[in-house]
Protein backbone atom coordinates (compact mmCIF):
# COMPACT_ATOMS: atom_id res chain seq x y z
CA UNK A 1 0.00 0.00 0.00
CA UNK A 2 1.23 3.60 -0.64
CA UNK A 3 2.06 5.44 2.44
CA UNK A 4 -0.84 7.85 3.11
CA UNK A 5 -1.53 9.82 6.55
CA UNK A 6 0.67 10.12 9.37
CA UNK A 7 3.09 7.11 10.03
CA UNK A 8 3.89 5.33 13.31
CA UNK A 9 7.25 5.36 14.29
CA UNK A 10 9.21 2.32 15.83
CA UNK A 11 12.73 1.56 16.58
CA UNK A 12 12.86 -1.83 14.74
CA UNK A 13 16.53 -4.16 16.87
CA UNK A 14 17.55 -5.41 13.65
CA UNK A 15 20.67 -6.78 15.32
CA UNK A 16 21.56 -10.60 14.55
CA UNK A 17 18.27 -10.71 12.14
CA UNK A 18 18.35 -11.55 7.94
CA UNK A 19 17.92 -8.56 6.34
CA UNK A 20 18.14 -8.50 2.26
CA UNK A 21 19.28 -5.72 0.18
CA UNK A 22 18.35 -5.58 -3.22
CA UNK A 23 20.88 -3.61 -5.38
CA UNK A 24 24.72 -3.09 -5.57
CA UNK A 25 25.18 0.77 -6.57
CA UNK A 26 25.65 3.62 -4.15
CA UNK A 27 22.05 3.89 -2.52
CA UNK A 28 22.31 0.51 -1.50
CA UNK A 29 25.52 0.87 -0.28
CA UNK A 30 24.32 3.65 2.01
CA UNK A 31 21.09 1.11 3.08
CA UNK A 32 23.78 -1.59 3.78
CA UNK A 33 25.72 1.33 5.88
CA UNK A 34 22.87 1.97 8.10
CA UNK A 35 21.95 -1.84 8.47
CA UNK A 36 25.53 -3.04 9.41
CA UNK A 37 25.46 -0.20 12.02
CA UNK A 38 22.29 -1.53 13.37
CA UNK A 39 24.29 -5.29 13.66
CA UNK A 40 22.14 -6.88 10.77
CA UNK A 41 22.94 -9.37 9.43
CA UNK A 42 22.76 -8.24 6.00
CA UNK A 43 22.39 -10.32 2.13
CA UNK A 44 23.29 -8.11 -0.36
CA UNK A 45 22.09 -9.36 -3.97
CA UNK A 46 22.79 -8.05 -7.19
CA UNK A 47 24.74 -8.75 -10.77
CA UNK A 48 27.04 -5.92 -9.70
CA UNK A 49 27.91 -4.80 -6.56
CA UNK A 50 30.27 -1.74 -5.51
CA UNK A 51 33.26 -2.03 -3.74
CA UNK A 52 31.78 -0.08 -1.42
CA UNK A 53 29.60 -2.65 -0.13
CA UNK A 54 32.43 -5.53 -0.15
CA UNK A 55 34.31 -3.64 2.38
CA UNK A 56 31.46 -3.62 5.34
CA UNK A 57 31.86 -7.37 5.69
CA UNK A 58 27.96 -8.62 4.34
CA UNK A 59 27.19 -11.34 2.68
CA UNK A 60 27.24 -10.71 -0.99
CA UNK A 61 25.49 -12.84 -3.68
CA UNK A 62 26.10 -11.57 -7.26
CA UNK A 63 23.09 -12.62 -9.48
CA UNK A 64 19.68 -11.51 -10.40
CA UNK A 65 17.05 -11.61 -7.51
CA UNK A 66 15.04 -14.54 -7.21
CA UNK A 67 11.19 -14.08 -7.75
CA UNK A 68 9.59 -14.97 -3.92
CA UNK A 69 13.81 -14.65 -1.84
CA UNK A 70 12.32 -11.22 0.07
CA UNK A 71 9.51 -14.26 2.23
CA UNK A 72 13.33 -15.38 3.65
CA UNK A 73 14.08 -12.28 5.31
CA UNK A 74 12.57 -10.49 8.01
CA UNK A 75 13.42 -7.00 6.77
CA UNK A 76 14.07 -6.08 2.68
CA UNK A 77 15.24 -2.90 1.42
CA UNK A 78 14.29 -2.72 -2.56
CA UNK A 79 17.69 -0.09 -4.05
CA UNK A 80 18.20 -1.27 -7.70
CA UNK A 81 18.21 1.12 -10.53
CA UNK A 82 15.40 -0.88 -12.25
CA UNK A 83 11.92 0.54 -10.90
CA UNK A 84 10.09 -2.84 -12.03
CA UNK A 85 12.31 -4.92 -10.17
CA UNK A 86 12.13 -2.85 -6.62
CA UNK A 87 8.14 -3.58 -7.58
CA UNK A 88 8.64 -7.18 -7.68
CA UNK A 89 10.41 -7.06 -4.79
CA UNK A 90 8.12 -5.20 -2.47
CA UNK A 91 4.76 -7.80 -4.18
CA UNK A 92 7.09 -10.25 -2.83
CA UNK A 93 7.71 -8.91 0.57
CA UNK A 94 4.03 -8.03 1.11
CA UNK A 95 2.74 -10.90 -0.03
CA UNK A 96 5.13 -13.02 2.66
CA UNK A 97 4.52 -10.16 5.59
CA UNK A 98 7.78 -8.56 5.34
CA UNK A 99 8.68 -5.18 6.16
CA UNK A 100 10.05 -3.17 2.90
CA UNK A 101 11.39 -0.12 1.95
CA UNK A 102 11.75 0.59 -1.41
CA UNK A 103 14.88 3.67 -2.35
CA UNK A 104 13.46 7.03 -3.74
CA UNK A 105 9.74 4.92 -4.07
CA UNK A 106 7.28 5.72 -1.32
CA UNK A 107 4.62 3.72 -3.12
CA UNK A 108 6.19 0.64 -3.08
CA UNK A 109 7.07 0.82 1.07
CA UNK A 110 5.46 -0.63 3.69
CA UNK A 111 7.97 1.95 6.00
CA UNK A 112 10.11 4.89 5.53
CA UNK A 113 13.64 5.60 6.61
CA UNK A 114 14.01 9.17 8.25
CA UNK A 115 17.13 10.65 8.44
CA UNK A 116 19.32 9.24 11.24
CA UNK A 117 21.43 11.83 13.88
CA UNK A 118 23.44 9.60 16.59
CA UNK A 119 24.81 10.82 19.54
CA UNK A 120 26.12 7.50 21.17
CA UNK A 121 23.27 6.14 22.26
CA UNK A 122 20.99 9.13 21.38
CA UNK A 123 19.79 8.30 17.83
CA UNK A 124 17.04 11.66 16.51
CA UNK A 125 15.41 10.73 13.30
CA UNK A 126 13.48 13.40 10.92
CA UNK A 127 10.82 12.09 8.79
CA UNK A 128 8.90 13.71 6.40
CA UNK A 129 6.74 10.78 5.29
CA UNK A 130 9.00 9.76 2.26
CA UNK A 131 7.98 13.06 0.74
CA UNK A 132 11.46 14.37 0.66
CA UNK A 133 14.21 12.85 2.13
CA UNK A 134 16.36 16.40 1.30
CA UNK A 135 14.84 18.17 3.62
CA UNK A 136 14.53 15.50 6.10
CA UNK A 137 18.34 15.23 5.63
CA UNK A 138 18.77 19.06 6.02
CA UNK A 139 16.75 19.23 9.23
CA UNK A 140 18.98 16.12 10.80
CA UNK A 141 22.11 18.36 9.80
CA UNK A 142 20.74 21.60 11.32
CA UNK A 143 19.62 19.59 14.51
CA UNK A 144 23.13 18.26 14.75
CA UNK A 145 24.47 21.45 14.94
CA UNK A 146 22.55 21.57 17.95
CA UNK A 147 22.90 18.69 20.11
CA UNK A 148 26.54 18.12 20.36
CA UNK A 149 28.40 15.42 22.01
CA UNK A 150 27.45 17.08 25.43
CA UNK A 151 24.12 15.53 25.11
CA UNK A 152 25.76 12.17 25.39
CA UNK A 153 27.19 12.81 28.89
CA UNK A 154 24.07 14.13 30.04
CA UNK A 155 22.79 10.76 29.50
CA UNK A 156 25.48 8.99 30.62
CA UNK A 157 24.77 10.87 33.77
CA UNK A 158 21.16 10.35 33.92
CA UNK A 159 21.67 7.06 32.84
CA UNK A 160 23.89 6.43 35.90
CA UNK A 161 21.76 8.09 38.83
CA UNK A 162 18.85 6.00 37.16
CA UNK A 163 20.56 2.56 37.55
CA UNK A 164 21.97 3.43 40.84
CA UNK A 165 18.22 3.91 42.33
CA UNK A 166 17.02 0.60 40.71
CA UNK A 167 19.95 -0.95 42.12
CA UNK A 168 18.55 -0.03 45.93
CA UNK A 169 14.96 -0.63 45.17
CA UNK A 170 13.61 3.04 44.42
CA UNK A 171 11.40 3.60 41.90
CA UNK A 172 12.36 6.16 39.93
CA UNK A 173 9.28 6.80 38.05
CA UNK A 174 7.68 10.26 39.18
CA UNK A 175 10.94 11.51 40.02
CA UNK A 176 11.88 15.31 38.88
CA UNK A 177 13.63 14.30 35.71
CA UNK A 178 12.45 17.34 34.38
CA UNK A 179 13.06 19.59 36.57
CA UNK A 180 16.36 18.43 37.11
CA UNK A 181 17.52 18.83 32.71
CA UNK A 182 15.74 22.48 33.50
CA UNK A 183 17.98 23.27 36.41
CA UNK A 184 20.87 23.73 33.71
CA UNK A 185 22.59 20.66 33.57
CA UNK A 186 23.23 21.35 30.27
CA UNK A 187 25.10 24.07 30.79
CA UNK A 188 27.46 22.78 33.23
CA UNK A 189 27.71 19.53 31.25
CA UNK A 190 29.39 22.56 28.63
CA UNK A 191 31.92 24.42 30.87
CA UNK A 192 33.01 20.74 31.59
CA UNK A 193 31.49 20.96 35.56
CA UNK A 194 30.18 17.59 35.01
CA UNK A 195 30.86 16.52 39.11
CA UNK A 196 28.65 19.74 39.51
CA UNK A 197 26.03 18.99 37.36
CA UNK A 198 25.91 15.02 38.43
CA UNK A 199 25.65 16.97 42.09
CA UNK A 200 22.80 18.84 40.90
CA UNK A 201 20.87 15.89 39.38
CA UNK A 202 21.26 14.25 42.38
CA UNK A 203 19.73 17.60 44.52
CA UNK A 204 16.98 17.49 41.80
CA UNK A 205 15.81 13.91 42.30
CA UNK A 206 15.99 13.83 46.21
CA UNK A 207 14.27 17.22 46.69
CA UNK A 208 11.26 15.42 44.59
CA UNK A 209 10.99 12.45 46.70
CA UNK A 210 10.70 14.25 50.25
Amino acid sequence: MPVEGPQYPVMLNVAGRRCLVVGGGSVAARKVEGLRAAGAEVTVVAPDVAEAIEAVGVQVERRPYRAGEAGDYRLVIAASDDPQLNGRVYADAEASGVWINSADDPENCSFTLPAILRRGPITVTVSTGGQSPALASWLRDQLGEQVGPEYEILLGLLAERREALRSEGIPTEGMSWQDALDSGMLDLVRAGRVAEARERLQACLSSSSD
